[in-house]
């Protein structure tokens, strides 16, 4: 009697949800200014692999779990979100090197819940002084190889730590750095998607990587512990000296050594004269949502400029990943990137008209130019090289809050992969290659100069509405801005908990000009087919692919002092959340 009870009770549910989605079918669509959400924002989702964590406490979402139990541990232990985001972004670059690491740069977004107030950090590293296109073409180089040391701009990580550490922290570098030194000399077991891409067989030549990352005499498989003594001693010098361990000591001159070895311009002053810079976000309102960024050097008003455009289309009338709905995302995306590459470079070096690119106005002209029946293959002003479009992929996004409702949105990054793959002897981490970015070419908004910052393609993101913040980001070279779109337009359009509008299947474009486009194949394969038929040359992903980007999102409900998070099943990660104090 029991099983069929229960039998009848699972019948009843399925007629249910039936019914629900053919009620929700036949509803009269909502006009496009106000978009109806389907669901409540908290509430869970048909298909919906993960629960989000729900809290009164903090939560850490990282994509490597070892990295967000540190930053819970670290909230356990009295810390605020600052803190926990950099305990938490230390242990990932030991663990996942390949992505992220003391020899790239960062960026965060910071949401003070006492002030309402946003708070942007950019702590992109710039070029040696002495490197400059004359310089460059003095030595015969005409083109900038993505592995060379002229690719090394100054790391900004470290840097960052401290800024973020020094204006908002509460715990010293010995804390917040413990558990990332403790994994660096005692050693890890790799988790699947680590050693799945622990390997870049394309740096086995470059001077220490093969040393310091290959310590196996075989492909590494999950469970392969791996360990990196040099980087706990790096680590430990930042935690004893602080930000002048790296950037004033004989540590930087070890530093400036390997580099000029290997034909680098690198000078200790670069090094110590460098400084974060904290600065404005700027944002834009999707449907009564604001939505912001970090101002250029970054792509993040590209994602901006692409809601701008969609506010224009009746995007829940059109449905999550429809037809309609998926068209205008891509076209869109063109129209965006292709602003953001004429325009953005280093405020310091080239003026950047932001809020004309982030006007809504501009967002109303650039929306009439998408046509619903056909894709179109080639944008104005886009004049993009195909070399551009080929590297810096490799990032990682995490996000932190506190009981207070403090939110940290970070991601940091090595740029392509393991950047150079170049590790200094003893040091234990490899130096970025974000200047592949730079162009060559005199009088560009990004052509390289010393001292200068390229345009970079890593974006933390933040939006709130009334009682409701979010913290969230997506990481992937040139896929961010377009993800970001996708991730508000589910959470404002379709109205999707961030759990469920984090695993959502997505599309990127990765390049500027021309009609490919590449979408997870859990879209469905119908939806592709009317869109090829659009035009769009459609390259189909793995479900969960690496491609379309890994992203963590944290969320403040401020009336009832409630936490969610969720993280990306495309990651190793979890969103982890700070466990009571019961001492």
């Amino acid at each position: 009697m029991k099983i069929v009870r229960a039998l009848l009770l699972l019948a009843c549910l399925s007629q249910a949800a039936v019914f629900e989605e053919s009620a929700l079918a036949q509803q009269a669509p909502a006009p496009a200014a106000a978009a109806r959400p389907l669901v409540s924002p908290s509430g869970s989702v048909a298909g919906q692999g993960r629960s989000m964590i729900v809290t009164k406490f903090g939560i850490v979402a990282a994509p490597q779990f070892l990295a967000s139990q540190a930053g819970a541990h670290i909230l356990e232990q009295g810390g605020n979100a600052i803190d926990a985001a950099i305990a938490a972004n230390a242990v990932m670059g030991v663990t996942q090197p390949y992505v992220n690491g003391i020899g790239g740069d960062l960026f965060i977004l910071y949401y003070e819940a006492k002030t309402g107030k946003v708070y942007g950090l950019n702590s992109s590293g710039w070029t040696p002084k002495a490197l400059t296109i004359d310089a460059l073409h003095a030595k015969g180089v005409t083109k900038i190889d993505p592995l060379s040391v002229y690719t090394v701009d100054v790391p900004g990580a470290v840097a960052g730590w401290d800024a973020m550490r020094t204006r908002f922290g509460t715990l010293p570098f010995k804390q917040l750095l413990a558990p990332a030194i403790y994994y660096a000399q005692n050693g890890f077991p790799l988790a699947e998607r680590n050693a799945r891409y622990w390997v870049a067989r394309g740096l086995l030549k470059q001077p220490g990587y093969k040393e310091t990352y290959v310590i196996w005499d075989h492909a590494p498989k999950a469970g392969d512990e791996f360990k990196n003594p040099a980087l706990a001693h790096s680590l430990q010098n930042i935690a004893d000296h602080g930000r002048d361990a790296f950037y004033n000591s004989d540590m930087t001159d070890q530093m400036v050594k390997f580099l000029n070895a290997q034909g680098g311009m690198h000078t200790r002053a670069d090094f110590a004269d460098f400084k974060p810079e904290w600065v404005e976000p700027v944002s834009t309102t999707y449907r009564g949502w604001q939505v912001y960024e970090l101002p250029p050097n970054g792509q993040g008003i590209a994602a901006l400029s692409m809601l701008n455009i969609m506010e224009q289309f009746p995007m829940a009338q059109y449905g999550h990943n429809s037809v309609d709905a998926l068209h205008v995302m891509i076209e869109a995306k063109k129209l965006a990137y292709a602003d953001m590459y004429k325009y953005v470079g280093d405020p310091r070096f080239t003026q950047v008209p932001t809020e004309k690119l982030i006007s809504k106005d501009l967002g109303v002209q650039r929306a009439k130019l998408i046509d619903m029946t056909k894709a179109t293959c080639q944008v104005v002003p886009s004049d993009v090289t195909a070399e551009l479009n080929k590297h810096g992929n490799s990032t990682i996004y995490m996000s932190t809050i506190d009981k207070d409702g403090n939110i940290v949105s970070l991601i940091q990054s090595n740029y392509a992969g393991y950047g150079t793959g170049m590790v200094a002897p003893g040091l234990g981490f490899s130096f970025q290659n974000r200047g592949a970015g730079f162009g060559l070419t005199p009088g560009m908004p990004n052509s390289l100069e010393g001292h200068k910052r390229p345009l970079h393609t890593i974006i933390p993101a933040f939006m709130q509405k009334g009682d409701q913040h979010i913290g969230f980001g997506i990481m992937g070279g040139w896929n961010q801005s377009q993800a970001h779109a996708q991730f508000v337009a589910n959470v404002v359009d379709y109205g999707m908990n961030i759990q469920a509008a984090m695993e959502q299947p997505r599309f990127t474009k990765e390049t500027f000009d021309g009609c490919d486009v590449q979408m997870e194949e859990t879209i469905p394969a119908d939806v592709r087919a009317k869109l090829a038929e659009r035009g769009h040359q459609i390259k189909t992903l793995e479900p969960f692919s690496y491609t379309v980007g890994q992203g963590d999102v944290v969320q403040r409900d401020s009336t009832r002092s409630v936490n969610f998070a969720g993280a990306d099943p495309r990651a190793d990660g979890e969103a982890i959340p700070q466990g009571p104090n019961t001492h």
